[in-house]
């Protein structure tokens, strides 16, 4: 095994704020049961904020962004796993706390890990990623609130983006009618490819809810977006529909009447992939890798980027260009 290996580290000391690929030797990896050599990992909107000094992510540095990851196992003090096992993390410390996915090779506890399921490649499951796991967690979080097929259109906002675009084609693939919403006029044919019945601007998905109550329009929300849009359309949903929140790109803040929850009996169901309990966990990657495996965007939503292109990926991510997924390959 060579003694060092490649990956994307930002740097801040006396010298600023830096990032890039560099050399990185093991003894800069943290002290965990597993050792993986990454095949791919993924960018989402956590790690561009990681890349910058501004982003308040990474507390110490330098530091290994990357909060996925997908490759096979190298070394392991934890019985549960041995060398050649393929596997993928995703949430708990990684690439936040812990050294993460940017890099050739990552060490992480055991517990992190889940086993590759049979019907995903590697490439396919950093496709998916923390994105798509934290759609496939509001899709179940909806149907366990009473969603079901037939009740009225879904809508997605941010649908151009990783959770949205997933949410998109596993809703669609469930037979739920989905309604996505984007800022991006350009986008409109390939949301349609990935399974959604009517694409509206965002001004167009909040007309009608103005005032203490607006129109019954939505059997449910999936809104990886958050802020004053919440607000105005929890007073669109249907009686007793829901609307998982998962993300806060549209603000932190949400102001809003008790109306919808009083007189129409709406639950706002909050999203935390992160800390998913186990058991969970591993149910929603058979489902992604299964009857749920988000078919449309793999097929024709991935953008795949080699490391030393991960700064131009980590803008686009920022920039709020991104359409479908982004992948990084480590595969030579």
């Amino acid at each position: 095994m060579n003694p060092s290996f490649r990956a994307f580290r930002v740097h801040q000391d006396e010298s600023g704020f830096r990032s890039g690929v560099e050399q990185v030797d093991f003894s800069a990896l943290p002290d965990a049961d597993v050792t993986v050599k990454v095949h791919y990992s993924s960018v989402n909107y956590k790690d561009g904020l990681a890349s910058i000094p501004e982003g308040k992510i990474v507390k110490t540095y330098p530091f290994i962004p990357g909060i996925d990851l997908a490759g096979e196992v190298i070394a392991s003090r934890d019985p549960r796993l041995k060398p050649g096992d393929r596997v993928l993390c995703t949430g708990y410390g990684l690439g936040v706390t812990h050294a993460g996915g940017f890099a050739e090779v990552a060490r992480v506890p055991g517990d992190w890990l889940v086993t590759l399921p049979e019907g995903l490649s590697f490439r396919e499951a950093m496709a998916i990623g923390t994105a798509g796991f934290t759609a496939a967690l509001s899709v179940r979080r909806l149907l366990d609130n009473g969603l079901a097929p037939g009740q009225g259109p879904v809508l997605v906002l941010g649908a151009t983006g990783g959770v949205g675009s997933m949410a998109v084609a596993i809703l669609s693939r469930l037979g739920v009618t989905v309604t996505a919403v984007t800022g991006k006029p350009q986008a409109r044919e390939k949301l349609a490819a990935f399974g959604a019945a009517e694409v509206l601007s965002r001004e167009e998905a909040a007309s009608g809810a103005k005032g203490a109550l607006g129109k019954e329009r939505w059997a449910a929300i999936v809104d990886p977006v958050g802020g004053a849009m919440t607000a105005d359309l929890l007073k669109s949903v249907r009686y007793g529909g829901s609307i998982a929140l998962s993300g806060l790109t549209g603000g932190s803040g949400i102001e809003t009447n008790v109306y919808p929850f009083i007189l129409r009996g709406v639950n706002l169901l909050g999203i935390d992939s992160v800390f998913c309990p186990e058991p969970l966990r591993r149910e929603l990657w058979q489902l992604l890798a299964g009857p749920w495996k988000p078919e449309p965007v793999l097929a024709s939503g991935i953008t795949e980027y080699p490391l030393e292109k991960l700064p131009e990926a980590l803008r686009t991510v920022l920039a709020g260009e991104a359409i479908g997924r982004q992948v990084i390959s480590f595969i030579n």
